[in-house]
């Protein structure tokens, strides 16, 4: 599949384009950029500009983000950056344009006031830029103010708000360039909601595998924003970041199918890369002591939300059992790690409909209060 550039490369394109015209030169179309591995793409300018402000003159390009064949929000967005003297001595300065947010939390690779430019865009930028002034033979005192047309209405389909960056989109990138549905964007902001509630010094966080399952959480433990990791499909992801940041309490909360799969020990709940194994959910159903007629229906059923029916019927705790098995399982990923664990499993409708408390927790759940 086709691979793109991340909003870095693309915000760092558009800066040097950017230097390089207020130092005099023509704006270079294409702009060439050096990416941390050594490539060196080219990219063709959407828009530049140039103007006089309250600091004096000033440069602006922008160019069109390409992330391939990525379901990125940002892919078609336009990415701009403006570029103008800074004090001496100042270095490379960074600014929030219109459509980037600033940092409010902390807990994130950037001090809180910042703008949401990652460390390594930034050094991206700084050496672009600054390449661009020792060519003209000027000082490398610069600011770079960085944008996204429609950034502010882009973020609200990221995980941004939760993460305390506010009023648009951060500028990523690690590589400078986009792998097709790459699972590491959204693992990366499972780990940044982590160190967010470790900043925040939560002791209790929450993560679930989708918005019914959050639902679910929130009605029963009134947590906060903070609190709350969209893990997805990554549990696996989530436990080993975990491991090594370990928060004292953790709720895990999804359905009952993905959370059958990680009692099964899997660590990718995708539907695509593991699906739900009837036979195992046969097995446990005769663990729990069902007969013969019931196990062979679990083994030819459709869905698991089927299997939890008949199980319910025949007045099995069949989501209980699975939850326990899943929490022993996520138990195993942390290892020692000091993470007191529970499980929540939920059906279709969200509705909890097993649990499987902590062990280490006197009082896992509200008081007077069960799963179901």
């Amino acid at each position: 599949m086709r691979r793109g550039w991340t909003t870095g490369t693309c915000a760092t394109a558009a800066a040097r384009a950017a230097a390089e015209a207020l130092f005099g030169k023509e704006f270079p179309d294409p702009v060439t950029v050096t990416l941390p591995g050594g490539q060196t793409p080219a990219f063709a300018l959407a828009v530049t500009g140039r103007g006089e402000g309250a600091d004096g003159s000033w440069a602006m390009a922008g160019v069109v983000k390409d992330a391939g064949d990525d379901p990125d929000v940002t892919h078609g967005a336009l990415v701009r950056a403006r570029v103008w003297r800074g004090a001496a001595g100042s270095g490379v300065c960074f600014r929030a344009g219109p459509g980037v947010g600033t940092v409010t939390l902390p807990g994130l690779p950037l001090a809180v006031g910042e703008p949401a430019i990652n460390p390594v865009p930034r050094s991206m930028i700084a050496q672009a830029v600054g390449e661009a002034a020792a060519a003209a033979g000027q000082p490398g005192d610069l600011v770079v103010e960085v944008g996204v047309e429609n950034g502010e209405q882009l973020a609200r389909r990221t995980m941004n708000g939760r993460l305390g960056i506010l009023g648009g989109l951060s500028i990523l990138g690690t590589t400078g360039i986009v792998v097709p549905y790459s699972c590491a964007a959204w693992i990366a902001s499972i780990q940044r909601g982590i160190d967010v509630a470790r900043a925040a010094g939560l002791t209790h966080a929450a993560a679930c595998t989708g918005d019914l399952s959050e639902k679910a959480v929130v009605a029963r433990y009134g947590l906060s924003e903070q609190a709350l990791i969209d893990m997805g499909d990554f549990v696996g992801g989530t436990l080993k970041y975990l491991r090594r940041h370990p928060i004292p309490r953790l709720t895990l909360c999804g359905g009952f199918a993905k959370f059958g799969k990680l009692a099964r020990g899997l660590m990718d709940l995708h539907s695509k890369r593991n699906g739900v194994d009837f036979d195992w959910l046969a097995e446990r159903l005769a663990d729990l002591g069902a007969g013969p007629e019931l196990v062979v229906g679990a083994r030819g059923a459709n869905t698991a939300a089927q299997v939890l029916g008949m199980a319910d019927a025949a007045g099995l705790a069949l989501a209980d059992h699975v939850a326990e098995l899943a929490r022993r399982a996520a138990q195993d990923v942390l290892e020692d790690a000091p993470v007191a664990v529970e499980v929540l499993v939920t059906d279709r409708q969200g509705r909890i409909v097993g649990s499987a408390p902590s062990p280490a927790l006197v009082n896992p759940l509200p008081p007077g209060e069960r799963a179901g």
